[in-house]
């Protein structure tokens, strides 16, 4: 795993080598969230990923939005959540919303 702090440098390199990448960013956490804000995970266009914004079916659905966004779509700000009765339903503790901005590296 590579640390946080590393994860721009990590995206210049594979930009530099000419690669299309995606830089993913937790920019706000309410209630349980497994990555705070400024977590960030590092895509390129072959689906190869460092750094993580969350884990299981969210992370999957930001990558797919990465890959868009590497094919020309615009920036986006993904808004994930889930409400306590949710989380109660399939055995978590409690819910919580992420927000999680994706933009291309140019």
């Amino acid at each position: 795993m590579i640390a946080d702090e590393n994860l721009l440098e990590l995206a210049r390199d594979w930009k530099q080598s000419g690669r299309k990448v995606a830089l993913a960013t937790v920019v706000s956490t309410w209630g349980s969230s497994p990555r705070p804000a400024g977590s960030q995970l590092v895509v390129d266009e072959t689906g190869a990923m460092m750094g993580s914004v969350s884990g299981g079916c969210i992370e999957g659905a930001v990558v797919r939005e990465a890959m868009d966004v590497m094919q020309g779509a615009p920036p986006k700000l993904l808004d994930f959540g889930v409400t306590n009765e949710q989380a109660w339903e399939v055995g978590l503790a409690c819910g919580g919303k992420v927000e999680v901005w994706v933009e291309a590296v140019e």
